[in-house]
């Protein structure tokens, strides 16, 4: 059985709404630098600044650390939920991901 996030191209929606495909591929340096920038992080949102992260000054980052819950729906999908600080799972911010067609 191949697990859906192994495939390299998924149809994706976000709080029920289609927002386009989403792919897997390799981070960037930059992407490495603003995750090793983030490891104190646990959760919250913000904007890092772009020389933080070895991008230009006018380059900033939006970011969203939190915990989510996974989960497998079928074999052609899976979402993920956020978890709220009290451990709740909410309708904040929900992510599927659905077996795409596209070749």
């Amino acid at each position: 059985i191949c697990h859906l996030l192994t495939i390299p191209l998924w149809n994706m929606y976000c709080n029920g709404r289609r927002v386009g495909f989403a792919i897997k591929r390799e981070p960037s340096k930059s992407e490495l630098a603003a995750l090793k920038v983030l490891t104190p992080v646990t959760e919250g949102a913000g904007v890092v600044n772009g020389e933080e992260i070895n991008r230009d000054k006018s380059g900033h980052m939006m970011y969203l650390r939190a915990s989510f819950k996974r989960v497998f729906g079928s074999f052609n999908s899976e979402s993920f939920h956020l978890i709220d600080p009290r451990g709740i799972i909410g309708q904040e911010l929900s992510i599927f991901f659905f077996r795409s067609s596209h070749k």
